[in-house]
């Protein structure tokens, strides 16, 4: 009896989390009775929970010995021969225990080894047998509700969540995992919501900050979900989506120091995180640091990418000296994320009506770039033959450039608050015939609602320069520069090319009527101006090398350039020092509207344009202005946008193949202002008169490519590619 009561003593201590306790008191049973299961089996538990794996192993087996149909022994023996990573022999322990008595804790531990390895459909019918067994078997809902939003089962998996939590509404893991699959339909305000459920239930459960911090900022709070990150690394100083997910926030706020930072925190906590190479030399080129430029691009972006990985962010990789293969390969893991939790909605059967119905997704119907460049187009469509609605996934604003967009559509749907489903389910009412992307795979883009087909043909435009790789895209719209036939073979989608530039312009964008001196612009009254008003991002220290050697062999010339990031101006006057020219030879022109922008720019004598990535909106901008821009066109699509300018406008001569080309001829035309006179003469001649600024025959191009995609359909015939002939 006394060792009966010493067994119930170690119960209570086990159950109490007294561990030390119980282990003594079940060594002392063990050696009066070697034999007792319970204590056998009980302390090979605990040495399992203690991380003794060896030790519970010996345990659990000699619990076998003495009674080898035992099914909680070999549930045990086959968790802990799974921690061991002999995974067969956990597998069959469980089968073991599962043939002798199927009950719902043996079937969950198998399901949890199949999920871990993969087999996602053996595991969800474990624990649906889990779950017809034992109905109220929590530990199950929640690993079948992870299986099925692994499986891409969203719906499912919400269903299984909130039958669990009519058991227990206190459960916090599985209140975070329902706010997951919240967040990934895009019902952000219930994911809020149920996190902080789950944080009511667990303060201290800093994966659940880290997610509220994530549906925080998709829901637009921006400092409620910083507050959230830092709580998360408060608890966890180490969680590395914490810290990279706390690094995106304060990236996208230019808060980008502070982001590069935590970026290589996570570097050096675990260097295959997620796309984190990538973000920390974005971040970096965005403020010109270049201190360790190869090692990054080189010696770990691409070579990540070379080596099979896609842990690199889309966007960052086009930017980068990349190749149309890297791009695609990258482009491809994003579609699949984007389709993976995606419902295929119903395709209606195509029919012909009187005006096309075409829809424009964006997130940038506010100041920016898109929306400069769209707004008179959207003015000019022809609205006898097409009904154009704009669906809006970005900040409202209340911009005139807002309320020009606005006006210019026939209806203008904001579906900022929708869950993806809900945004796709909105736009798939509206039976469209096309849907535009206007955002890709930039900031605050949803292509989650694409991939759920809202609409019969959809198209990648003008926002993403690059490949989507998705099945669920159709056809990309460019021109026979930036997709030269060559390149078809890195583009999923089907290439659409118009007869001129792809890139539509505002003929309507005001400039300044007040010119400044240049004076007044810091700038000297005689010296030759070299300009780049590119993002910083874009100029890379080998470009720089040429804008230096330029000033070098010119005496007096200057290089003009935007000052919108203050810590890249600090760099720049570093390396120029470096290079062995006065920091002060490098002008920075503060930030002004577009109209007053654009009124300074004739001061200076020749645009230098950037590779691997050109300039897009700011090279028509300069061009619009009058001022002449030199280029070096690159290998892809982002690379090669300013030559397609160029051409469109009748300056082909100022496209370059190579850099030392570019170098030589921007040194050429500053010695000869003859020359540069002639071109600037005829930029001027040509702008009244080129189909660059010809907006009403951009459109009607445009409009002839989407009757041609609708034509196809209405045949019967899959996308392939077009080509547009001119309707000028």
């Amino acid at each position: 009896m006394a060792i009966d009561k010493v067994l119930v003593q170690a119960v209570e201590a086990h159950q109490a989390g007294r561990k030390d306790e119980a282990e003594k008191l079940y060594r002392k049973i063990l050696l009066k009775r070697p034999r007792d299961l319970l204590a056998v089996q009980n302390l090979g538990a605990l040495l399992f929970e203690r991380g003794d794996l060896d030790e519970a192993a010996k345990l659990l087996r000699r619990a076998l010995s003495i009674d080898p149909r035992d099914t909680d022994v070999l549930n045990n023996l086959g968790n802990t021969l799974r921690a061991q990573g002999q995974l067969a022999e956990a597998e069959a322990s469980f089968r073991k225990a599962i043939a002798l008595r199927p009950n719902a804790m043996v079937l969950n531990s198998l399901g949890n080894m199949l999920r871990s390895r993969g087999d996602l459909a053996e595991a969800t019918a474990c624990y649906e047998q889990a779950l017809r067994l034992q109905p109220d078997y929590l530990h199950s809902h929640y690993h079948l509700a992870m299986t099925y939003r692994q499986s891409g089962r969203l719906a499912e998996a919400v269903a299984i969540q909130e039958q669990a939590l009519a058991i227990n509404p206190r459960f916090p893991q599985l209140l975070m995992q329902l706010g997951l699959c919240l967040s990934d339909l895009g019902r952000h305000g219930e994911a809020i919501a149920r996190y902080r459920e789950a944080l009511a239930a667990a303060p201290h459960l800093h994966e659940a900050w880290s997610n509220l911090g994530n549906a925080l900022k998709r829901a637009g709070d921006a400092a409620g979900a910083e507050t959230a990150y830092r709580e998360a690394l408060r608890l966890k100083p180490d969680f590395l989506n914490a810290l990279a997910n706390l690094g995106t926030l304060l990236a996208d706020s230019g808060r980008r120091r502070e982001a590069i930072t935590l970026f290589e925190r996570v570097a050096a906590l675990n260097p295959d995180h997620d796309g984190i190479w990538g973000k920390i030399s974005f971040e970096k080129r965005n403020i010109c640091d270049w201190r360790d430029y190869d090692s990054l691009v080189e010696g770990r972006v691409r070579e990540q990418v070379r080596a099979g990985s896609r842990k690199t962010t889309a966007f960052s990789l086009i930017t980068l000296s990349s190749t149309p293969q890297e791009q695609l390969l990258v482009a491809r893991a994003y579609a699949e994320s984007a389709a993976q939790s995606a419902t295929l909605l119903p395709q209606r059967p195509p029919q012909q009506r009187a005006r096309l119905r075409v829809g424009y997704l964006s997130a940038d119907f506010h100041p920016h770039a898109t929306a400069y460049l769209i707004a008179e187009m959207m003015e000019r469509h022809d609205r006898s033959r097409f009904e154009v609605i704009a669906y809006s996934i970005g900040p409202e604003s209340d911009s005139p450039v807002r309320r020009r967009l606005v006006a210019a559509f026939d209806s203008f749907v904001d579906l900022r608050l929708l869950s993806h489903d809900e945004a796709a389910q909105r736009i798939h009412a509206d039976d469209l015939d096309i849907l535009i992307d206007l955002k890709g795979y930039t900031q605050n883009t949803r292509s989650e609602i694409l991939a759920r087909r809202p609409a019969p043909i959809q198209v990648n435009y003008l926002g993403y320069p690059g490949t989507m790789g998705a099945t669920f895209i159709d056809y990309i719209i460019a021109d026979a520069f930036i997709i030269p036939p060559t390149q078809h073979a890195f583009y999923d989608e089907k290439v659409v090319t118009l007869p001129h530039c792809y890139q539509p312009n505002d003929t309507r964008r005001p400039v300044a009527d007040r010119l400044p001196t240049r004076a007044a612009c810091g700038l000297p009254e005689d010296g030759f101006v070299f300009a780049s008003f590119n993002n910083s991002y874009k100029i890379t220290p080998q470009v720089f090398d040429i804008w230096m050697r330029l000033l070098h062999q010119l005496p007096g010339s200057v290089l003009w350039q935007l000052e919108a990031e203050p810590d890249a101006a600090e760099n720049l006057r570093r390396e120029a020092q470096a290079r062995g020219i006065d920091p002060a030879r490098l002008i920075f022109a503060p930030p002004l509207d577009l109209a007053d922008h654009l009124a300074r720019q004739p001061l200076a004598d020749l645009f230098l344009d950037t590779l691997p990535v050109n300039a897009h909106t700011t090279a028509s901008d300069a061009l619009w202005a009058g001022l002449p821009v030199l280029t070096c066109a690159g290998e892809t699509f982002i690379g090669r946008v300013a030559g397609s300018l160029l051409t469109t406008i009748g300056l082909p001569e100022l496209i370059t193949s190579s850099l030392s080309e570019y170098e030589a001829l921007a040194l050429a035309l500053a010695r000869d202002p003859a020359r540069l006179g002639a071109l600037r003469q005829t930029l001027g001649a040509n702008r009244q008169t080129s189909p660059l600024f010809d907006i009403a025959r951009f459109t009607r191009n445009l409009e002839g490519a989407y009757l041609q995609m609708q034509a196809r359909r209405l045949a019967g015939q899959p996308p392939a590619a077009l080509t547009v002939e001119d309707r000028g």
